[in-house]
């Protein structure tokens, strides 16, 4: 990617940098520096914030009221709410089922659902997971019989982040058997409020209510609520898997904003006379985890440099989403290490707020959460197997 902005792409990145410079509340910081998201009503204001100024969806076309914008552009708005430490936009609408709607959707849906993503109005969740069918989705059992103009669901789906404040699930589902496992599988769009849709928290170490199990018993679906082909559904869900895991760029450009968080943690205490962030051995790690990032920096350009030449990227996404997740863990467990004695004293920071060091609980929970960057979008083991095919049988 050619970063000698012209005038224009200048002026744009000074707009963007004056906005996020008002617009970027101070108490985000901490928790975004741990790798935390904000709150759901959080996440909804600043979504609503993005979209008075026309910015809600940075890379969705004009005609379905995006942005429009270029890669070059899109590169510099991500590099500059880096900067800014803003928050990532929730992306399960706006980056999974939002591209997927306005490709392969009816003008119906797309008038329905569109305008209620970018607005914040509507929060989509992902249905995808279940008990027996993880990593392998072609395996996934929650079956969708067809009744007239309904489709009858049931089935459960699992770690379904969100689903408890969530307004509409895309949902995967198997309407046949009598093909091969993947040639069965439909998406369908679902209200949350349908009866005989349950949701139920499960418990994370972090303490934070986010994922859930949803239960399906003879859930009634439009048959308008099928999204594409029936049995297409196998080639729509490894869309939005690859975009989900294309949504790294911004995760990747965040890690700065991670290091910034353990740097001030290391200057903040000692051992005997000595600074951490002054230890030889924290150094040194550190160092190697910053230049990994700047490589991983490096490797959003060629993305960005890929989309704007209208290449495919091949595997380049699943690498990424392997490297900033990893380094997302090394820089959390690095900073528990740095918080010494101190980690010791954690406890939840929303049952014993009135005793607990915010930062301190901030981190530890960033740093319970990290875990399971290496699992959602796909494994790390699942992005070996992906870049293996996909770029090494090449050679």
């Amino acid at each position: 990617m050619n970063l000698d902005f012209d005038e224009a792409e200048l002026a744009f990145r000074e707009e963007v940098r004056a906005f996020f410079a008002e617009a970027v509340l101070p108490a985000f910081r901490t928790r975004l520096r741990a790798g935390l998201r904000l709150d759901p009503a959080e996440i909804v204001a600043w979504q609503k914030c993005l979209a008075a100024r026309g910015w809600g969806a940075p890379t969705w076309p004009i005609e379905y009221g995006g942005a429009g914008w270029s890669p070059t552009q899109i590169y510099i708005f991500e590099r500059e709410a880096a900067r800014a430490e803003a928050p990532i936009q929730f992306h399960q609408g706006l980056e999974l089922i939002g591209p997927i709607i306005f490709t392969y959707g009816t003008p119906e849906q797309k008038a329905r659902y569109l305008p209620g993503i970018i607005s914040g109005d509507d929060w989509w969740c992902q249905g995808y997971t279940e008990p027996g069918a993880g990593s392998d989705l072609a395996g996934l059992q929650t079956r969708a019989v067809r009744d007239g103009d309904d489709y009858i669901v049931n089935g459960q789906k699992m770690w379904t982040s969100y689903a408890h404040v969530a307004t509409h699930m895309f949902c995967l589902v198997r309407t046949s058997t009598e093909t091969r496992k993947q040639a069965g599988l439909s998406l369908l769009l679902i209200d949350m409020d349908t009866p005989g849709l349950k949701v139920r928290p499960i418990e994370t170490m972090d303490e934070k209510r986010h994922s859930n199990e949803v239960f399906l018993d003879d859930v009634r679906v439009p048959v308008a609520n099928l999204l594409g082909e029936e049995g297409k559904g196998w080639d729509y869900g490894k869309v939005l898997l690859d975009r989900e895991r294309g949504f790294g760029a911004a995760s990747a450009l965040r890690l700065r904003q991670h290091l910034g968080g353990l740097r001030a943690a290391a200057n903040a205490r000692s051992v005997g006379e000595t600074p951490v962030s002054d230890d030889p051995v924290f150094r040194r790690r550190f160092a190697q985890i910053e230049v990994e990032t700047i490589a991983a920096e490096m490797m959003v350009m060629r993305l960005m440099a890929d989309a704007a030449a209208g290449k495919d990227s091949g595997p380049r996404a699943s690498m990424l989403k392997l490297r900033w997740s990893e380094l997302l863990q090394s820089i959390t467990e690095l900073w528990f290490e740095t918080l010494g004695n101190d980690a010791a004293a954690f406890r939840a920071l929303d049952d014993h707020a009135d005793t607990v060091d915010p930062d301190i609980a901030y981190a530890l929970q960033g740093a319970l959460n990290a875990r399971v960057t290496t699992i959602y979008g796909g494994s790390s083991e699942i992005q070996r197997n992906i870049i293996a095919r996909r770029h090494l049988a090449l050679r």
